[in-house]
């Protein structure tokens, strides 16, 4: 038995540790319940994946295929690839369109166009899926790769609203995947039909739109942001 010389010293830290205790005791269901939420939020974490499609120089101001408003979108889903980065960085994925057919006129390989904007320029750790079509999952190894890691939620943000993240955004809900969109991190064009101009804003709500009725969650970067920050990590 240790003497109350020995004791005596540390007797204000063995009192702490006895409230401590009882304290436990008295609210363990309270810090069972927290370390359960803890722990189901990490595996959330751990099975959702940023999905970034097309964000390329050809759909910039003097690129080939210049967007409406493309750097305001860039930058939102920069805010969106920070988060990634701070909170979930193994599950950042960059896909890059490089066009294998020269009459479409952008996205032509070893050019200036092709390349990823600097706004969400890939990091070493960072996967990049090459497509050619504007299915992110054709013929490329994004679905595999989603899957080794255990993922089963993706958020999804690029460029072009009406074609590519259409396109990707539909596959992923037909794999099975869990989809939510950042909607202002999106960007498109004006499309002709006939002797008619739809502008670009018509275009990306269209589609938007039809996304959210049946397809993903559709959601604002603040918002997104804002419900992060608001979740226990």
């Amino acid at each position: 038995m240790l003497s109350s010389s020995i004791i005596k010293p540390y007797h204000r830290e063995i009192i702490y540790i006895k409230v401590f205790h009882q304290a436990i005791d008295k609210n363990q269901d309270i810090i069972y319940h927290f370390i359960i939420i803890k722990f189901l939020n990490e595996v959330k974490r751990m099975s959702t994946a940023l999905i970034i499609v097309d964000i390329q120089n050809d759909y910039f101001p003097n690129g080939k295929m210049e967007l409406s408003n493309p750097v305001k979108a860039a930058d939102n889903a920069g805010e969106i690839l920070e988060w990634f980065r701070q909170n979930n960085e193994d599950n950042i994925f960059h896909v890059q369109h490089i066009s294998n057919d020269e009459g479409i006129g952008f996205f032509l390989p070893n050019t200036e166009g092709v390349k990823i904007n600097q706004a969400v320029l890939p990091i070493e750790q960072e996967s990049i899926i090459i497509k050619h079509t504007p299915n992110s999952f054709f013929k490329t190894e994004l679905e595999s790769k989603l899957k080794d890691k255990g993922v089963t939620k993706l958020v999804i943000v690029g460029m072009m609203t009406h074609i590519c993240i259409d396109a990707t955004v539909r596959a992923a809900v037909e794999l099975g995947f869990e989809t939510t969109l950042i909607e202002d991190a999106c960007a498109t064009r004006d499309l002709s039909y006939q002797d008619k101009v739809v502008p670009a804003e018509q275009v990306h709500y269209a589609f938007v739109s039809a996304l959210k009725s049946m397809y993903a969650n559709v959601i604002s970067t603040e918002d997104f942001l804002q419900q992060k920050a608001n979740t226990i990590l």
